[in-house]
């Protein structure tokens, strides 16, 4: 609150000398003040309405004490109830954009995009399908928050479902929402190929990886094989008579990415290299927290492809989050993207194991 309260004072301040006539004559000095009040606003907005909801608390605590009718009584204890839980939403909130601005251990602010990277894994063809449900998820929750979202790559099987798909998701929330999707997603229930009605346990890892506007990294041309081939469909076959499928490998470090998604070689050429920086970015990023001993080390959006970290039980119609040991029902909405209960609650509690 200390911290809140020196804001507080600075964002007063701003407000005022944006006011005066002498600074709106000085371009550079009022656009800097009108940026800072920018980013200061959200904090201040957060606090004004705790004040609000805490006067309506002592409102109705008021009411209680003095009130004989117990139907209003009733009605103002579930109203102090419901104020105080949107009041603690409100105080995580707070302290979550509080932690942002100090937390120098955080990834960079101009995040301007992620990748999230769904691979099959035990399970054979279920896997795979398994994996393309994920893709459509997660496709599905960014179409509900406007997100920009391209397939850089896939690698479709013969059922329909995906040995690998990669998703781009652009928008300067999606790191912050999508970084617990991170890791090995596993899926019980009867495939559609099961005659004998049998539940099939299959897995699927996520990997989930930041691209910054301004990236550090760089990626020697001298440092590149380019290999051209034609695109393929399920089985194998060429859909493509040219060859505008791209893949690339960064010697140094081994790492290997390809793109046929696009009709053209050069865009294929753009996804595999978007891909590529991540990938190789995100290697230097695990090298830095290894030489500092970071706390932050495996919360950086890389699957932990060992650590299960969710179950999707169909014939129970449940999901668990392993890590924070909850549940939610509904799995056939959960499945058409509506996670965004599930991202939030995930935010609230592992935020504070980190």
């Amino acid at each position: 609150m200390d911290d809140i309260n020196i804001l507080r004072k600075e964002y007063q301040e701003i407000v005022k000398k944006l006011g005066t006539a002498e600074l709106v004559s000085n371009r550079e000095k009022f656009e800097e003040l009108s940026k800072r009040k920018s980013h200061l606003e959200p904090l201040i907005e957060k606090e004004k309405e705790i004040e609000k909801i805490e006067k309506e608390i002592e409102e109705n605590k008021k009411l209680i004490s003095t009130e004989r009718d117990q139907e209003l009584v009733s009605l103002a204890h579930q109203e102090i109830s419901d104020l105080s839980q949107k009041k603690a939403d409100l105080k995580f909130q707070l302290q979550e954009l509080l932690k942002k601005k100090n937390d120098s251990s955080s990834l960079p602010e101009d995040v301007s995009s992620i990748i999230i990277e769904a691979r099959a894994g035990t399970g054979g063809d279920e896997a795979a399908l398994f994996a393309g449900d994920l893709f459509r998820m997660y496709s599905r929750y960014a179409e509900s928050k406007s997100w920009k979202q391209k397939t850089l790559s896939s690698h479709p099987t013969e059922l329909g479902g995906f040995k690998e798909i990669i998703l781009q998701l652009k928008s300067k929330d999606a790191w912050e929402e999508m970084k617990y999707e991170a890791g090995v997603h596993r899926v019980q229930r009867i495939p559609e190929t099961e005659k004998s009605g049998r539940v099939h346990t299959s897995t699927a890892t996520v990997a989930v990886l930041p691209q910054l506007k301004k990236n550090q990294t760089t990626i020697k041309p001298d440092d590149l094989k380019i290999d051209l081939y034609r695109s393929s469909g399920p089985g194998g076959q060429n859909v493509n008579k040219r060859e505008t499928a791209v893949r690339i490998t960064h010697i140094p470090s081994g790492i290997i990415v390809s793109s046929q998604t696009e009709r053209n070689q050069l865009q294929n050429k753009e996804n595999a290299m978007s891909i590529l920086q991540a990938r190789v970015s995100e290697r230097e990023r695990e090298k830095q927290l290894e030489k500092t001993g970071s706390k932050r080390k495996g919360q950086i959006g890389q699957a932990k492809r060992s650590e299960k970290i969710r179950t999707y039980n169909f014939p129970q119609d449940r999901l668990t989050d392993h890590r924070i040991k909850k549940s939610w029902h509904n799995l056939e909405k959960i499945m058409a993207g509506e996670i965004e209960k599930i991202i939030e609650t995930l935010q609230r509690q592992l935020k504070n194991q980190e």
